[in-house]
């Protein structure tokens, strides 16, 4: 996508969440959804076509056209998810009117599984449908605080926000303090996810991000908002951030743990680098909006990569943080190198540091929204 048009749909993304801050909840400790929530009802056998919205760089070749021999079932499998909110603002005109836009299955990020949901645009699951769901979820994804029960959410990979650098270019280059040094000036990019970026320069300050005021947020904010000014950030941008490591054309960025295994196939330099400040944790959840043409096949989908074996397929190829257990020990019986990664499995260690993805103060999260969307469209 072109980073202007990427700028302004962001922009227009964050006009249309303004106007429906005052219908929702903004914090993640639950929604503010008051009308009757309907269930996507599972029908019979599931058949026909399933179409399904998902980010780049997280499903290996061969896990689509399996499902479809095993299943009889046809998938549109689209990677245009780039940015939270810049999906939202392509979907909500078709979600305001009860439709999906041909999609049965989203995959998005926990705050906004929330916000979609609270809007009264997601459907709670029929759990009867996908018993994997129910049998093999990991045990400390089972009650996260925005949905409690996984009425409406399943967890696809979960991951760290960091930082992916070429090594080649910038070796010493290991904080978040790091990317305001001059030396890197005009050769950073940082997300254009609020809640990815800006925690993460307030730690760099300091800052416990999960009791952060609204005073740290806008500070952290007018921090990247000089640095822009100055040239040292030189864009915001979603996941096609990867296009310009590989390109060659920034040194690094605050990036998702798991494209740094694929972008390293073409150049082994690029690396993710665990910050000194530690990092970002996160979900991206797979859930049925309202109108999805086909629930039925979306539950065969959610059951289908929640059986560890399929799941083990999905995560040594992306090398995100499975959300399915028993699939380490899967991968360790085939020898994988992804089973002995902390980018996949994590231990205390090396996650000691790191957050859980924070929301703004929710009296005043759109004021901070306005604030981050203004230092990306300049």
């Amino acid at each position: 996508m072109n980073r202007h048009l990427t700028k302004l749909v962001a922009a227009l993304a964050f006009a249309t969440l303004a106007m429906g801050a005052a219908a929702c909840g903004s914090d993640l400790g639950g929604g503010g959804r008051d009308e009757e929530v309907t269930t996507a009802e599972a029908e019979g056998t599931a058949s026909g076509e399933l179409a399904i919205s998902n980010w780049p760089f997280y499903i290996d070749k061969d896990t689509v056209p399996e499902f479809e021999q095993e299943t009889g079932i046809k998938v549109d499998y689209t990677e245009d998810v780039n940015d939270n909110n810049e999906f939202f603002a392509k979907v909500q005109p078709d979600l305001q009117n009860g439709e999906s836009g041909g999609a049965s299955i989203y995959v998005v990020t926990d705050w906004m599984a929330q916000k979609m949901y609270d809007l009264g645009y997601l459907q709670d699951f029929d759990k009867e449908a996908i018993p994997n769901f129910e049998d093999n979820l990991v045990s400390n994804l089972e009650s996260p605080a925005f949905d409690p029960e996984r009425n409406y959410s399943a967890p696809w990979q979960s991951g760290m926000t960091g930082l992916i650098v070429n090594s080649e270019v910038a070796p010493d280059l290991t904080s978040i303090a790091d990317i305001f040094d001059p030396e890197y000036e005009g050769e950073i990019e940082v997300l254009t996810e609020l809640r990815d970026t800006v925690p993460l320069v307030m730690k760099s300050e300091g800052v416990d991000v999960e009791n952060a005021t609204t005073e740290d947020w806008l500070a952290a904010i007018d921090k990247l908002g000089e640095a822009v000014d100055s040239g040292q950030i030189v864009d915001f941008t979603g996941n096609d951030y990867t296009a310009d490591l590989a390109r060659g054309d920034v040194a690094a960025v605050i990036g998702w743990s798991g494209d740094a295994v694929q972008l390293q196939a073409d150049d082994p330099n690029i690396e993710f680098v665990m910050p000194e400040e530690g990092c970002i944790q996160w979900s991206d959840n797979m859930v049925i909006p309202v109108g999805a043409p086909n629930p039925t096949a979306a539950y065969e989908w959610i059951d289908y990569v929640y059986e560890p074996e399929n799941q083990a397929q999905i995560t040594d190829y992306n090398y995100y943080v499975s959300p399915v257990d028993g699939v380490k020990e899967i991968l360790e019986k085939q020898g994988s190198d992804a089973a002995k990664s902390n980018l996949v499995f994590p231990d205390e260690e090396y996650v000691a540091n790191c957050s859980s993805q924070p929301n703004p103060p929710a009296e005043d999260e759109e004021e901070i929204e306005k604030a981050f969307q203004q230092v990306i469209t300049g």
